[in-house]
């Protein structure tokens, strides 16, 4: 890339079966868009940020105006990662002419590259439709977060024969419906492992398996956000928690005694002269 030449952003077209894994983390923000640009080949702004960002117990709630907000604000601070945006709960299951509609708004308002929506056999329909008329899919079985309440909680899918067979089922149908991608998430490994050597598109896991064609994460968990409460999936990176819990203990402590702000931090009054 030539100085100056803006780098090229990657599209559905560089999520590759094989090969090298393919790095993808979840993104809500400017600040945070703009630190994994460089790093990730996936940027996905999940509905996760109803729980992360806005204090919800599930993603239910998560509106399509959030949706576009968010995801409008990782397009504006990234060059190069492929950007895929959540399709939020309600906005895609009622029909494939429901979910046309909204999937045009979503990638209009916000630019992204491609979206994302759950389901399995029963979305195989809504999926063809939206890919038939030029919107790229990324699907999502397996652990699926916006059917908590349909399935009594966040349980880890594959656990028993007939479990395994209707999350093989849903891969299958997802990726012959036209989907560019599927996420596999909370997948026993072996029923996972299965599913990534038995579905032509590339197979992205969160708490899926090692043999997956990429890998995503919530990026607040592998941040260490979150103090103890992280999913077993999770690999910590770093312990940005204690960082921040550091930093604004030792802002309170200079606040209250006074240590801040000093003459360095204040207008028209002399910097402090450090004797030589």
């Amino acid at each position: 890339m030539g100085k100056g030449e803006q780098p090229r952003r990657r599209t559905i077209r560089d999520v590759r079966k094989g090969g090298e894994p393919g790095v993808w983390l979840t993104a809500y923000t400017a600040p945070m868009a703009r630190r994994l640009d460089a790093h990730v080949d996936v940027m996905l702004v999940g509905d996760s940020l109803g729980m992360v960002v806005y204090g919800m117990p599930d993603t239910l709630a998560v509106s399509m105006d959030m949706m576009i907000a968010h995801g409008a604000a990782v397009v504006r601070a990234s060059q190069r990662a492929l950007v895929v945006v959540d399709m939020p709960f309600g906005s895609y299951q009622e029909s494939p002419q429901q979910a046309f509609r909204n999937a045009a708004r979503l990638m209009a308002g916000t630019g992204c590259g491609a979206v994302k929506l759950e389901g399995g056999v029963e979305m195989a329909e809504t999926v063809h439709f939206l890919a038939e008329r030029g919107i790229p899919v990324c699907g999502h079985v397996g652990l699926m977060p916006q059917a908590v309440n349909a399935t009594g909680g966040f349980r880890t899918q594959g656990r028993d024969a007939a479990q395994a067979r209707k999350v093989r089922d849903d891969a299958h149908a997802i990726a012959g419906a036209g989907a560019f991608a599927v996420v596999l998430e909370g997948t026993v490994e072996s029923v996972s492992r299965e599913i990534v050597a038995a579905v032509p598109v590339p197979v992205i896991g969160i708490g899926a398996s090692p043999a997956c064609d990429g890998q995503v994460l919530v990026v607040d968990d592998m941040l260490g956000m979150f103090g103890t409460d992280t999913p077993r999936f999770v690999r910590r990176y770093a312990d940005v928690g204690d960082v921040i819990d550091g930093a604004v203990a030792r802002y309170a402590e200079d606040v209250r005694t006074r240590d801040f702000p000093g003459p360095e931090e204040c207008f028209g009054t002399r910097r402090a002269v450090t004797p030589g």
